[in-house]
């Protein structure tokens, strides 16, 4: 039987709105993923150390809160300060698309915008797991 994908989703920030995030971690559990949502509010080191403790392969991340500039790259960085930069973070959310590359280029492996489906974030995931995303 094959292993569960484990995937963590957080609300890095004071963000307070996780509608969008719940709705991602179901349709990853009905995919087949074990998914573990550390709720609203978390800081950038709580995120990296839940991932490391619970031993998650990829880390969502979501903002709708306008923050995602500087707390995305500060869950990246909490991972490298812990030797876990290997855990790839993803993103999500009302996210600009000019910012995109910036968040990329600070090390976010993907960033999913308005309009995406649940179906292409869980795609995106099992071939980043396998090795096969881009």
């Amino acid at each position: 039987m094959e292993q569960k994908i484990r995937v963590l989703i957080a609300k890095p920030g004071l963000d307070g709105h996780d509608r969008g995030a719940l709705i991602i971690a179901q349709a990853l559990r009905d995919r087949g993923m074990e998914v573990i949502y550390t709720g609203l509010r978390q800081s950038a080191a709580q995120i990296a150390q839940a991932a490391i403790q619970e031993d998650v392969e990829v880390i969502g991340l979501s903002s709708l809160s306008g923050g995602h500039k500087s707390l995305f790259p500060k869950v990246v960085q909490e991972l490298k300060e812990r030797k876990a930069d290997d855990i790839p973070v993803i993103g999500g959310g009302v996210i600009p698309e000019e910012d995109i590359s910036y968040l990329e280029d600070a090390g976010i492996k993907k960033i999913f915008t308005p309009g995406t489906t649940t179906s292409e974030i869980a795609t995106y995931i099992e071939n980043l797991v396998r090795g096969d995303a881009s």
